[in-house]
């Protein structure tokens, strides 16, 4: 008979995990499953209370992230800097949008400021997946080992939690130190008719133009304000778009052996290596059908929105400000080079989203507007069904053409005659 307890998860992911701590063995060398338990919870930090991720965790690394690259204070001057801008921004966009003006406040924030007030949107956007990868590392658990899935899931869950709330609080430390407003990757992360800039990322993105502060603030905050206009002005689209996020992570699969090929690595006397392992590509989701279909939704969603401030922003500015180009031109490297917007979905989301799109959309606004006029193009965003789809972003000139061509219909042509009827009048009909 073999000394070797018995392993309630032989042969599924958990068999090294289990193995690593049975050294924690009770009398006759039955696993002590009181003090494995116990073990693993030393790894844990913090509490999810529930939540798919540790966001207590996300926070404070966040902060600690920003912090050592460098953090200072907004300042008055700041504040007035970021104002005129957007005040000045807003009188070009009226000419260039039916939507309008809805940024009533403006502010300037530091970075630790943005990781604090966008966090609730994050929260939206992130907790939809780590629900479904907890989820799934608790279905990996075997038949025979039902007996201790209670407390094994609980802390599985909270080792999720905790993995996550590493892996949110990295990304966001970091895309802290890039983005230069609070629309920057294109989601409404910031409070709804506010006007955000991060000044000292504003700068940071002026650097080597050889452009002035005052040309890059202002072209800046038109991104801003327009995307505001357009997030305040069209009421169902913030939900489309998060949906679009939410049905993304509906479909995700994790796949197992991941976890297994992570747990027979795993030293638990060690939990920094522990969090390494399990967010070395663990948690990336698998291709399904239903994901590349949602990755669709959300890439032409985002694409769209992102296209349209672009067609906006440049008939703004064509008369007005001649650095706009080279300034169109860097915004457009910097998202081909991976900008904030990719490299945060790709981390916390596992999307790869393509700046081709982001073109192909700009191109099919500038045509929708060539076609019907600002108004034209601005009254698509009246309905989701009006939108162009991705197949449309292939065509932009052939959507145009038909997007014209709906204008020119007179829609009383498909209403009922409201001519004489076939049915005999009623007594009075003839006016006796």
């Amino acid at each position: 008979m073999s000394d070797e307890p018995d392993n309630p998860f032989k042969g599924t992911p958990f068999e090294a995990m289990f193995q690593q701590f049975s050294g924690a063995a009770g009398a006759g060398g039955t696993p002590d499953l009181n003090a494995i338990f116990a073990q693993v919870q030393q790894l844990l930090s913090g509490s999810t209370d529930g939540k798919p991720v540790n966001w207590d965790l996300a926070k404070d690394i966040a902060r600690k992230t920003v912090s050592a690259a460098g953090d200072r204070s907004i300042t008055p001057a700041d504040t007035d800097r970021v104002s005129d801008a957007v005040r000045l921004a807003e009188h070009w966009l009226d000419e260039a949008t039916t939507l309008p003006e809805v940024s009533a406040t403006s502010a300037a924030w530091s970075r630790a400021e943005w990781v604090e007030n966008t966090l609730p949107v994050w929260q939206t956007i992130v907790d939809p997946v780590a629900e479904h990868v907890a989820g799934a590392m608790g279905n990996a658990l075997p038949a025979e080992a039902q007996q201790f899935a209670g407390p094994m899931a609980g802390m599985l869950r909270q080792l999720g939690g905790s993995v996550f709330g590493a892996q949110v609080g990295q990304a966001l430390g970091e895309l802290a130190g890039e983005v230069v407003s609070s629309s920057d990757i294109g989601l409404p992360l910031g409070p709804t008719g506010q006007a955000i800039l991060l000044p000292d990322n504003v700068a940071k993105f002026a650097e080597g133009l050889g452009l002035t502060d005052e040309d890059v603030r202002l072209y800046l905050a038109l991104r801003e304000v327009a995307h505001q206009r357009l997030y305040a002005g069209v009421p169902w689209l913030r939900q489309h778009v998060l949906a679009a996020v939410a049905d993304y992570a509906a479909g995700i699969e994790v796949d197992t052996s991941k976890i297994e090929s992570a747990m027979a690595d795993i030293d638990p006397q060690n939990p920094e290596a522990m969090q390494e392992a399990l967010a070395g590509g663990l948690f990336e989701p698998e291709d399904s059908e239903q994901q590349k279909a949602a990755l669709v939704r959300l890439e032409t969603a985002l694409a769209l929105v992102e296209g349209w401030v672009d067609d906006v922003v440049r008939q703004a500015t064509k008369d007005r400000m001649p650095s706009a180009v080279q300034l169109a031109e860097t915004v457009r490297r910097r998202r081909a080079a991976g900008g904030p917007a990719e490299q945060t979905f790709a981390t916390l989301v596992g999307l790869q989203l393509r700046p081709r799109r982001l073109r192909d959309a700009a191109n099919l606004w500038a045509a929708v507007r060539d076609a019907r006029g600002v108004e034209g193009r601005d009254e698509l965003w009246s309905h989701p069904d009006l939108l162009p789809s991705a197949a449309d972003l292939d065509d932009p000139i052939g959507f145009a053409q038909h997007a014209g061509e709906l204008a020119d219909i007179d829609i009383t042509d498909f209403l009922p005659d409201e001519g004489p009827s076939d049915q005999p009048p009623t007594q009075g009909d003839d006016g006796k």
